[in-house]
């Protein structure tokens, strides 16, 4: 009865795909279930062997395109930035460019998104002549079970931060290697944007503030060894985590009561849904 249930769903057609055996085998199969017992084990096995292999681009840009199923023609959009980020303001692109999408109007996260959102005809705005954001949507560095975020790791953090509180509706992709228990859980950077007078101070003040955590803070550098500059002309300390922040809401209160902090990566019930992209498939969790 076992290689009887196994054997019946697929049509012959799919089976003759798989390994070329004509409806006549497979007939055999079903007359001798007890002769032809692991057969049915190496058709799966085949076609596990040829399934293709996604990359984290692959599904990164599966979940972009899913978010970008929520976007309607008329809309002001909060554009984000990264990886992520990347992959949907390509497709908004592409469908103004077909016509499927028209008269969207962007308001971007970063120097990078907008020149990207240009290069594509992306019309563009900012908060001051556009306060009202219809939907926001950008990725994600971490996702805890209830939707809230670390981001920033890209460094665009406070012009994202503003962008997407002043939306309706936050949409964010990620693939599932996002996914964590409790944020700081991937340990890795969890950016605070700061001043750049006495930025060293600050470093100190953050270390200390998170030691139960055993934290580590790093002032971020890029490739040439100097320090990283905001498109706000600020620096940005990561702290890494040991330990799962316990209190987000509370961490979030104590490092922006920190004179010099200008904003950090914890992003506390701001999103309205979260789209993760993984190997078997694309989940959508909302609040």
């Amino acid at each position: 009865m076992a290689s009887l249930s196994f054997l019946s769903p697929p049509s012959s057609s799919s089976l003759s795909s798989l390994h070329n055996t004509t409806p006549s085998s497979s007939r055999l199969f079903l007359r001798t279930p007890s002769l032809n017992l692991r057969a049915p084990t190496k058709i799966f096995s085949l076609k596990a062997q040829s399934a293709p292999v996604l990359t984290q681009d692959d599904l990164k840009k599966i979940a972009a395109d899913k978010a970008v199923e929520y976007v309607k023609s008329g809309m002001v959009l909060g554009l984000g930035t990264g990886s992520t980020a990347a992959f949907v303001v390509a497709k908004l692109g592409e469908l103004l460019k077909t016509g499927e999408l028209t008269n969207i109007i962007g308001v971007p996260t970063s120097k990078r998104t907008e020149e990207q959102a240009r290069s594509l005809n992306i019309p563009l705005s900012i908060l001051d002549d556009h306060p009202h954001i219809d939907l926001a949507i950008d990725g994600a560095d971490e996702v805890d079970p209830l939707l809230n975020l670390v981001k920033g790791r890209g460094g665009a953090l406070l012009r994202e931060k503003m962008v997407e509180a002043a939306s309706d509706e936050f949409v964010v992709v990620a693939d599932e290697t996002k996914l964590v228990d409790g944020l700081g859980g991937s340990k890795l950077a969890m950016p605070v944007e700061v001043v750049q007078f006495c930025w060293k101070f600050n470093l100190v003040r953050l270390q200390e503030l998170f030691k139960d955590e055993g934290v580590e803070a790093k002032l971020r550098v890029g490739e040439d060894g100097k320090p990283y500059v905001t498109d706000n002309f600020n620096y940005i300390v990561d702290l890494y985590f040991e330990n799962p922040i316990k209190d987000g809401y509370a961490a979030g209160k104590e490092i922006s009561g920190l004179e010099g902090v200008v904003e950090h990566g914890l992003f506390l019930d701001m999103a309205t849904a979260v789209i993760i992209a993984g190997k078997t498939g694309v989940e959508v969790k909302s609040k």
